[in-house]
């Protein structure tokens, strides 16, 4: 029988990769939210996408609720950050800026900005979780940052448009709370399982999204009319299903198995899959800078798994993270 050690081993890269395939996941979003745009504001995409995740959240945190019944008060603010910051706000900041960047040509940048994660989230892990960063993962680190810049830009200056302005501040905000979400999510995952983790996320945040929502003054009508259309139905509950709820998911599992700073590497998946959607579904051009920007991320991914797979496991933060988040 292996010991703890070598099992602790053996599912660090596999962690890791799961938590690269949550982020790719995460790559589908912009074409589903298009549509969706059509009939709903984004304050109202996010909430009606939380209040069918309710349907998930509530069940879960009903069975789990002796996990999340300790959590201490330092616990509940990380949950209202990355409820309230990450499933909340940031999913509006970024629904924003990415529908100013379509109708500016900032698609591309919107995409960049969200791999400043890491450098928020490495700060905060440092601060919150006091890890401990190893000398080996800054090179790749700025091969995926590298790598991000030419997927995104090629090899050429970002456009300063006014318009492209504004979704890159909205991109900017929604970087720092998924980056900070990042390492509160970790923080509280000492103490609780990753589906409750995503409960909490998801049911935290709908008591917020609704008072934006009403806020906001919708147009019930126009929003009555969008729902009548069973594309848009099926479109929500995909949007709500797959980019939502399975990435969020299988990006927990594998949180759990890393420190919070690999796991930002990990998530550059994002902008590869946002490439292709951009490609595939809405007919833009992909350039041979960007496959090389792509070829560069998908590296650093690798490269920091095999890394995962030599770390020391002796670490103390990794070991409590994987012993509290068994489901």
């Amino acid at each position: 029988m292996k010991d703890a050690t070598s099992l602790s081993r053996a599912s660090l890269p596999a962690s890791l990769w799961l938590i690269a395939c949550g982020a790719a996941l995460w790559g589908l979003d912009a074409l589903f939210i298009l549509a969706l745009q059509h009939w709903f504001t984004s304050i109202q995409i996010v909430f009606f996408e939380h209040l069918l995740l309710a349907l998930f959240a509530v069940p879960v945190l009903v069975l789990k609720r002796r996990e999340w019944l300790r959590l201490g008060a330092l616990d509940w603010l990380a949950v209202l950050f990355v409820a309230w910051g990450g499933s909340a706000v940031a999913s509006i900041l970024f629904n924003v800026g990415l529908a100013v960047g379509i109708r500016s040509d900032a698609v591309n940048e919107v995409l960049l900005l969200q791999k400043l994660q890491p450098v928020f989230a490495l700060w905060l892990a440092a601060v919150v979780l006091g890890e401990r960063v190893r000398r080996a993962y800054w090179p790749w680190f700025a091969v995926a940052l590298i790598g991000a810049y030419v997927v995104t830009f090629g090899f050429a200056w970002p456009s300063l448009s006014h318009a492209s302005a504004w979704a890159g501040l909205c991109a900017l905000g929604a970087a720092f709370l998924w980056g900070g979400s990042t390492v509160m999510g970790k923080r509280v995952m000492r103490k609780v399982s990753f589906p409750t983790m995503t409960a909490l996320r998801f049911g935290t945040a709908l008591p917020l999204l609704a008072a934006l929502t009403l806020m906001e003054h919708p147009n019930w009508s126009r929003v009555a009319g969008g729902f009548q259309h069973v594309a848009v139905l099926g479109n929500l509950l995909y949007q709500t299903a797959v980019p939502s709820l399975l990435s969020l998911l299988v990006y927990y599992r594998g949180l759990g198995g890393v420190k919070a700073s690999y796991a930002t590497l990990a998530e550059l998946a994002f902008p590869a899959t946002g490439l292709a959607v951009n490609a595939l579904f809405l007919h833009q051009t992909v350039h041979a800078a960007q496959w090389i920007g792509f070829a560069l991320v998908w590296v650093a991914v690798y490269a920091l798994s095999r890394m995962a797979d030599r770390a020391d496991v002796g670490d103390g933060s990794t070991q409590e993270a994987s012993a509290g988040t068994a489901a």
